[in-house]
């Protein structure tokens, strides 16, 4: 996209001469008489870089306007790159000029190659600064995330749906319950993707108060609100040309919704406090453990939203459905923990194994990650056996006690079970699996099972 640039000047020869300059060379030029007109302008477009005359009609030596411009600019938020020119030569008005937040100063006339020299500097200043702030911002709210590790059949179907999904631009929604790996899978879907020279922004959507949620998402310039001392890009600025997950997705409240909707729709949106649109350009993947059918039947979730975000959905399972993945897990964990906490490098004992298959983990993967993290701290050994593992001694359901089935057995007769339980209801029998209605639907056909 070329860049926008704003002539400040009263002279109309001088603008006319700057616009043919910058237009030759692929600039969108606007033009303004005064700096009242050009904040009228400011205001109404998303302007890249500033050129400044310091004097006008009613001044035309101190340089006072410009400088006052430049406070005024800065009082307001807009950081915009401002290159400061006059008729005077003045070393002391280019000075105030530069403290006051010029980014650079020419003196007219000018020598063309050198204002467009100046020009290019001034927008890569501007890019690094705004990269600066993405950055710095990324670093305050990204969360850690754990490598995945896998071997079981459950997981190398997922992840062959990843490999083949990541290469695309579609917005998916991963479901799944808490701790099996959501976020570590959306990291990987933009590692994989067109888009991984740039950024993943990661919002946790239940964490942002429902005051702040525009700022948030969309950005805020200064002054916008009480609180609002410096401009901040929102995280969809922050993803642009990237991806944006959001995570725990359902907890958005319901007044927030059709804010989001609006932007998934028309990929339009507009800071806090600023009336210039601005466009998205993010690949979207988002997160929940939520059952969206019950809270669409309760009015507490858009259904036109939730159309928006389940293009493709992708269920991340279980730890309890992928037991030959705890041991490598647990190992993966004991070398990240022993580096962590300065351990030497700790083993499991042959007995660790069948412990860990003895536990239904219902907090999943940041159950297991946990646990190990405590046996590290506590080991007095180089060895960790499975006496050592502070796993709690009355399991929800032990794997190692169920008759040994096949999957597709298991599920019928957990299907079977739920059915049971809700007389028959399938509408009320998916909420006790954690599947939607339609799951249910498909699995009740795929096994014959008539109510």
């Amino acid at each position: 996209m070329n860049a926008n640039i704003l002539v400040i000047d009263d002279m109309p020869d001088v603008r006319l001469s700057a616009h043919f300059l910058l237009s030759n060379h692929n600039y969108h030029v606007f033009e303004a008489d005064s700096p009242l007109q050009a904040f009228s302008i400011i205001e109404k477009n998303a302007i890249d870089a500033i050129l400044l005359d310091m004097n006008f009609s009613s001044d035309t030596t101190s340089g006072n306007e410009g400088l006052a411009f430049l406070t005024k600019l800065q009082q307001q938020g807009f950081n915009i790159p401002v290159i400061a020119m006059t008729g005077w030569s003045s070393v002391d008005l280019a000075v105030k000029a530069m403290q006051q937040g010029a980014g650079d100063f020419i003196e007219k006339p000018w020598d063309n190659q050198r204002l467009l020299q100046i020009i290019k500097q001034q927008l890569a200043v501007a890019g690094l600064k705004k990269q600066n702030q993405i950055l710095k911002q990324q670093n305050e709210i990204q969360p850690q995330q754990e490598s995945i590790v896998w071997q079981s059949r459950a997981m190398s179907q997922l992840m062959d749906d990843v490999k083949q999904l990541a290469k695309t631009d579609a917005t998916i929604l991963l479901t799944g319950e808490n701790g099996t790996g959501k976020s570590s899978i959306a990291k990987m879907l933009h590692q994989m993707s067109a888009r991984n020279q740039h950024s993943l922004v990661t919002v946790n959507m239940g964490a942002i108060p429902e005051n702040l949620f525009e700022s948030e998402m969309f950005g805020h310039k200064k002054g916008a609100f009480t609180d609002a001392k410096e401009s901040r890009i929102g995280r969809f600025e922050m993803a642009t040309q990237g991806t944006l997950f959001l995570d725990e997705i359902a907890n958005i409240p319901l007044a927030q919704q059709a804010k989001l909707l609006r932007v998934l729709e028309s990929n339009e949106y507009e800071m806090v406090g600023s009336s210039i649109t601005q466009h998205a350009n993010i690949r979207l993947i988002s997160a929940s453990n939520a059952n969206f059918e019950q809270l669409i039947a309760q009015d507490k979730f858009r259904a036109d939203l939730f159309y928006r975000l389940n293009t493709i959905e992708l269920r991340v399972p279980s730890l309890r459905e992928r037991p030959e993945d705890l041991l490598p897990l647990a190992q993966y964990f004991i070398k990240k923990h022993s580096m962590r906490y300065g351990k030497s490098m700790l083993a499991f004992a042959d007995d660790v194994d069948d412990k860990l298959r003895q536990y239904s983990w219902p907090g999943n993967i940041r159950e297991l990650s946990h646990m190990i993290e405590r046996a590290v701290l506590l080991a007095s050994s180089n060895i960790i056996f499975a006496k050592d593992l502070p796993i709690r001694s009355t399991p929800a359901t032990s794997i190692a006690k169920m008759p040994f089935m096949t999957f597709a057995e298991a599920e019928q007769q957990l299907l079977q079970q739920a059915l049971n339980k809700a007389n028959g209801s399938a509408v009320d029998a998916a909420p006790l699996l954690g599947i939607s209605k339609s799951a249910i639907y498909r699995r009740m056909e795929k096994y014959d099972i008539k109510t």
